[in-house]
Order: C-alpha cells, then sequence, then structure tokens
C-alpha cells in the first residue's frame, strides 16, 4: 500500500508546477524518472549513470521502480530542482558551458562535478573574471601531421593579450600565435577517437586551421575548454560593449550544425565525383570540405547566403549534369555557381538539404 501510495506522491511531485522536477536538474532533458535522494532533485536516466559514480554525494532510485519510504519523500518535497538550482547554480559564470542531453559525456559529467562535489558555482562571494579565468597554460596532446600520432604540446591562453600560443617541444618561440578573435572550441569525441576530445579552429591567412587535441584528464580538458570561452567571452565584451549579452553567449564558441561524408563535383560538373568530409558552420555561414575528417586544412568553402540573395537547395540536378550513381543528389545554387553533391541515402539528403536551408533562411 505505502509502495503504490507513496510512488503516486512522488510522480506528483516531479509534475509539480512552479518546481523545476519536471526536467533533469543537470541537462534539462524532459520528465526525467530518476532522483537523488540525498540531493532531492530529479534527474534523468543518463545523469542518474554519472550520480552512481559520487556515492558520497549522491545516492539515486527510480521514481517508478524502487520503493521510497515517506521520510524521502518528504525530503525532495523540500528541496527539488528549483532549490537545487538556486544553491548550487548561484554563481556560474556566464562564459560557462552548460551543457545539454546531446552533448558529450565528459561536458555532463565535470558539469555535475563542479556543481555537487568541488561546489564551483555556490554563492561563496567569489568573483569569476573572465580575463583571469581566460589564462591557462599546460599541456594537450595534439596530433601532428600525416595524422599518425598525438604529440604532447605546450599551450598557453592570454585573454589579456587576447591570444593563446602552442610550442613544440622546448622551443621558445611559438609554433602559432592564435588571436582569441578567431579562436573556437568543441567537443569532437567521435571525430577525434577520445571521449576527451576537443576540436580548436582558428584563421590563418585567409583560412581555417584545425587543431585536434585531448587530455587524459577529462577536468583539464573541460577547464581548457571553459578557459578559452572565458578568453572569448572577454574579447566580445570589449570589443562589442554595447552589444547586450544574451546575443554576446551564443557567439563565444560553436559546433558545427552539420558534418558528414558526400560526393562532389568540380565547377564544370564534369569532373568525377569525389568523396568528401563536409562540415557546416552556421555562424559563419560557411559549408567547408576537406580530403580527411582530421585534415589541419580544407580543400575549399562555399560561404551560404540568404535565399533572397540567390541561395537556394534544390533535390534534383542542373540540366545537363548526369550521374551514373543512382544515389539522392543536393544541388546547392549560389549565384556564382551550383555545386552538386551526391549523399549515401534519402535519410543523410534530407538530413543535409534540413541543415543547409536553415542557414540560407537565417538573418
Amino acid at each position: 500500500m505505502d509502495y503504490d501510495h507513496n510512488k503516486a506522491l512522488l510522480l506528483e511531485l516531479q509534475r509539480a508546477a512552479g518546481t523545476g522536477n519536471d526536467r533533469c536538474a543537470d541537462c534539462g532533458d524532459p520528465d526525467p524518472e530518476w532522483a537523488s535522494y540525498k540531493l532531492g532533485i530529479f534527474i534523468c536516466l543518463n545523469c542518474s549513470g554519472i550520480h552512481r559514480n559520487l556515492p558520497e554525494i549522491s545516492r539515486v532510485k527510480s521514481l517508478r521502480l524502487d520503493f521510497w519510504e515517506s521520510n524521502l519523500i518528504e525530503f525532495m518535497r523540500n528541496h527539488g530542482n528549483l532549490w537545487a538550482k538556486a544553491k548550487y547554480e548561484a554563481k556560474v559564470p556566464p562564459y560557462y558551458y552548460v551543457p545539454k542531453s546531446h552533448d558529450c559525456m565528459v561536458l555532463r559529467q565535470q558539469w555535475i562535478r563542479a556543481k555537487y562535489e568541488r561546489g564551483e558555482f555556490l554563492d561563496t562571494g567569489v568573483c569569476h573574471d573572465p580575463c583571469s579565468a581566460g589564462s591557462r597554460e599546460g599541456c594537450l596532446w595534439m596530433l601532428g601531421k600525416g595524422r599518425r600520432q598525438f604529440q604532447k604540446r605546450q599551450f598557453l591562453l592570454s585573454a589579456k593579450e587576447g591570444v593563446m600560443k602552442y610550442y613544440i617541444k622546448e622551443s621558445k618561440v611559438p609554433k602559432a600565435v592564435i588571436s582569441v578573435e578567431t579562436l573556437n572550441a568543441m567537443f569532437q569525441v567521435e571525430k577525434i577517437g577520445h571521449s576527451h576530445g576537443l576540436q580548436i579552429t582558428y584563421i590563418t591567412d585567409g583560412q581555417t586551421r584545425n587543431l585536434f587535441v585531448y587530455h587524459e584528464s577529462g577536468k583539464e580538458i573541460v577547464d581548457w575548454f571553459n578557459a578559452i570561452r572565458a578568453a572569448r567571452y572577454h574579447y566580445l565584451r570589449t570589443a562589442f560593449p554595447n552589444v547586450p549579452e544574451p546575443e554576446l553567449i551564443p557567439r563565444i564558441t560553436r559546433s558545427f550544425v552539420k558534418e558528414g561524408y558526400m560526393e562532389k563535383t568540380g565547377p564544370k560538373q564534369k569532373e568525377a565525383f569525389k568523396v568528401r568530409w563536409f562540415c557546416l558552420d552556421s555562424q559563419e555561414r560557411n559549408l567547408l570540405y576537406f580530403k580527411n575528417p582530421l585534415d589541419a586544412f580544407a580543400q575549399g568553402q562555399v560561404f551560404l547566403g540568404r535565399r533572397d540573395e540567390g541561395y537556394e537547395v534544390r533535390d534534383d540536378l542542373p540540366q545537363k549534369v548526369w550521374v551514373k550513381k543512382k544515389k539522392p543528389v543536393i544541388t546547392l545554387v549560389t549565384p556564382a555557381r551550383e555545386f552538386v553533391f551526391i549523399c549515401e541515402n534519402d535519410r543523410k539528403q534530407r538530413e543535409w538539404m534540413d541543415a543547409l536551408n536553415g542557414v540560407i533562411t537565417q538573418l
């Protein structure tokens, strides 16, 4: 009797308006079906797995499968997600990346550890200065030329100077001096083949340059990511003092909205189709293509303007263009020329067309 009654009370509490309990306290996923009865929060299945590894701080149960004692129900009633947010996220800096359910494990894991284990965002009066937070020095493993192996490199980030540098071995002269103005970072776990893989991009001589790095420590690589974000935030705040903060935050760092293989032909549309790795950057409105996913430089890029400027995405071929393969195609129309791509299947064609249309229809 108590089992069914308490379960009904708990599910009612999870749905209660004004509590924030209807979304995971850590990643925002809707309808969480787990809870930490030590922290008093409702969480999703994926985040519950991370909480299980923090037994001294958090203990989890299923809302539907486990028995809940009456005293635990009362504890959950007196706490809840909004209560926890006010306590554990009181001082999250504006530049700190708050992960969502689709983000990689290391981001979500370190967010949870930062909140509950290390208490980094408690209201202790500590001011998170982006200039000091955007200054960091240490070693990262970086993919070398030829994509053969990762080599340890010394990195230095200075928000005050507005640069990031990296060095080869004991050299006193940096291999590269990167302006924070064009600096970007995104986690690329699958592409790099490491659970802590981070892709750093910047502009050099008018070209996008990729650096692929990782660190053995999950905390270290996430700290580097947020240090880059802090440096970027400091730069944006200085360069655009009159722009409202809600408009600046999305421009601190960005991920590609779509990546994957397609085949492309040349400008005459008579050349053989070749497989290339494509990356769609919606913020810069660029479609970049590479011979291999881990290449340092793109083979080329296509700027995507707006639909009212003559840009269009079609699912058919231009006139007088013929392909041997009976596979779905995309024609990207620009004022200068038409680009023809072959997709592996109908699903990938739809995904790419939706992503491309999303860019040309944005303001």
